[in-house]
């Protein structure tokens, strides 16, 4: 680092990532007065087309940029934050969590429908385990198909009509312009979405002291980290033998005694039936323990029979 002006910014090689990581990358060169430069690395997940059920949760999407950081290819390394493994990584600090667009999923479908409207039969597709689970348990009587590919792909499939609708994160359709092809906004009562969807996060190495300290000053949000450490506390203590789909969302807002959180979360069968969902509140400086106590009561209350059942 010592004598190099440049930062060097990593990023998924996709449109969108490329999108989230410029949006960094223009806020660093502001506030630093340094030039700033995107590194596309490919991950694992980008080039193959298996289910990304099938790696076990590896931190697919990850593993490349963090390794190009230990490496000192790059100084910093911008992610989805949903995409990041919940244990730490040795010798990676992460270091901001900018502010958390809208992090809600919605429906991209035929003929402007809702996601109630579609008729029974109706395609949908998504690759998100989480999502088809809340899907079947609507019992609408949708037909999930899997799906992956970038936003492009996906909605191709609607307009070329091989699908009637494709599920979705709002954040990522905003990051792109394309909020407009959006048919409906699913309320989370319908489906939680996935635990630090809509966040970005932005890693650097534990002993780039200058760096971390521009990123979080820069760009760190405390209510965004806020919210999502609840809800990353609460699926790394669901992980623990639970292969389940997990769908979790916290906000920050103001109590009778002050601040406080509000922790949503769902643990469900792939076919949508048993489902588990409850709730929890407690202060923003307990947001780790506020999602473990969560966990421990949906493990309670059946979720750990739930994940006995898929694990065997």
């Amino acid at each position: 680092m010592a004598g190099r002006l440049e930062l060097r910014v990593g990023t998924r090689a996709s449109i969108l990532a490329r999108v989230q990581a410029q949006g960094v990358a223009d806020r660093l060169a502001a506030s630093s007065n340094r030039p700033v430069r995107l590194v596309p690395i490919t991950t694992e997940g980008d080039v193959s087309s298996r289910p990304l059920t099938d790696f076990g949760g590896r931190g697919v999407f990850v593993s490349a940029l963090r390794e190009a950081l230990l490496r000192d290819e790059i100084d910093l390394a911008v992610h989805s934050l949903k995409d990041l493994p919940t244990q730490p990584e040795a010798g990676v600090t992460l270091a901001a969590v900018p502010v958390r667009e809208d992090p809600r999923d919605v429906v991209v479908a035929r003929d402007g429908l809702t996601l109630t409207e579609l008729p029974v039969g109706s395609r949908v597709g998504t690759g998100s385990p989480r999502r088809t689970a809340q899907v079947h348990a609507l019992g609408l009587g949708i037909e999930v198909r899997p799906v992956r590919g970038n936003v492009d792909t996906r909605i191709a499939k609607v307009a070329a009509g091989e699908l009637d609708a494709v599920l979705l994160a709002r954040a990522g359709l905003s990051r792109l312009g394309r909020l407009a092809e959006v048919t409906e906004v699913l309320d989370p009562l319908q489906m939680l979405p996935a635990p630090g969807q809509g966040a970005l996060a932005c890693e650097c190495r534990s002993d780039a002291d200058d760096i971390a300290t521009l990123l979080r000053t820069t760009l760190d949000d405390s209510l965004s980290r806020t919210a999502v450490t609840a809800e990353r506390s609460l699926l790394n203590a669901l992980e623990a033998g639970c292969t389940a789909p997990v769908g979790a969302l916290a906000d920050v807002a103001l109590g009778d005694d002050g601040d406080e959180i509000w922790l949503r979360a769902v643990v469900a069968h792939p076919s949508g039936s048993p489902l588990i969902r409850r709730s929890a509140t407690g202060s923003p400086d307990d947001a780790v323990g506020v999602g473990r106590r969560l966990a421990t009561e949906m493990l309670a209350d059946g979720a750990a029979a739930l994940c006995e059942e898929l694990v065997t």
